[in-house]
């Protein structure tokens, strides 16, 4: 089955920016969906014109933010407003990224997460799910949350995966023909092919810029316990791709 045109939802955000140089560099036509395009997903303006004609939505729209009661209602929002007018479009599937864990989180954006499947999952077009690791980008986000030269973070076990090896399995999914997840099956995962403790992966880029790297055990973090027992690891069905974190460095960081 040969599938036509794809808008992405997120277009211009961490993840969607891959997912557009990648239908760029496969010759595949796609719509950017963004507030920058002039598209809103949550108040609606101009979604409709911008699905139209459009095959299938990946959806990679986000909140900038780790509240959890905001990027829920973010989600649960967006996610409604991506199904509806697809339907009202003709558009015969989307396919929707979320967090390795995200069943198993209870704070936080993680577990905001399962409002976005939960609402995919019930949309009104066949959806499929892919759950990713962190990214490898993340890293550095963590690294500006220091103190003075001293970033603070935990020694969490994580498996990291770059991005745009995320974004190349959202559009292989997209690309395939549309199907609903079938309930009691697996939701599909990607991670990088190596774990790590997310400190360690940390001091490897703080040693690039000059950030000194503590990694702590902190209990108050949400969800701590259950990530140090390995809650937002890949199962034994995920997809693990490269490149590992050090290898991206040389290249990305």
């Amino acid at each position: 089955m040969t599938i036509g045109t794809i808008a992405v939802a997120g277009a211009t955000g961490r993840l969607g920016r891959h997912v557009a140089d990648v239908l760029t560099e496969r010759g595949h036509p796609f719509v950017p969906i963004s507030r920058a395009t002039g598209v809103d997903v949550i108040t609606g303006e101009g979604l409709a014109e911008a699905l139209t004609g459009v095959d299938v939505i990946i959806d990679v729209a986000s909140w900038h933010a780790s509240d959890q009661e905001a990027a829920a209602e973010f989600f649960r929002t967006a996610t409604r407003n991506l199904h509806e007018a697809g339907a009202a479009a003709g558009a015969r599937g989307i396919v929707a990224a979320s967090i390795i864990g995200a069943d198993k989180a209870t704070a936080g954006f993680i577990a905001a997460q399962q409002v976005h499947e939960e609402a995919n999952l019930s949309g009104a077009l066949p959806a499929r799910i892919l759950r990713a690791a962190q990214f490898h980008e993340f890293v550095g986000q963590l690294l500006e949350w220091r103190q003075g030269d001293v970033a603070y973070i935990p020694n969490l076990p994580t498996q990291l995966v770059a991005a745009r090896t995320v974004a190349e399995e959202l559009v292989r999914l997209a690309t395939a023909a549309p199907a609903r997840h079938t309930p009691g099956t697996p939701i599909p995962e990607i991670a990088g092919p190596r774990r790590e403790l997310m400190a360690e992966a940390a001091a490897l880029l703080g040693a690039r810029r000059g950030v000194e790297v503590v990694g702590i055990d902190d209990p108050d973090i949400p969800d701590a316990g259950i990530a140090a027992a390995g809650a937002f690891l890949p199962g034994p069905h995920a997809t693990l791709a490269g490149p590992a974190f050090a290898e991206w460095l040389e290249t990305e960081g």
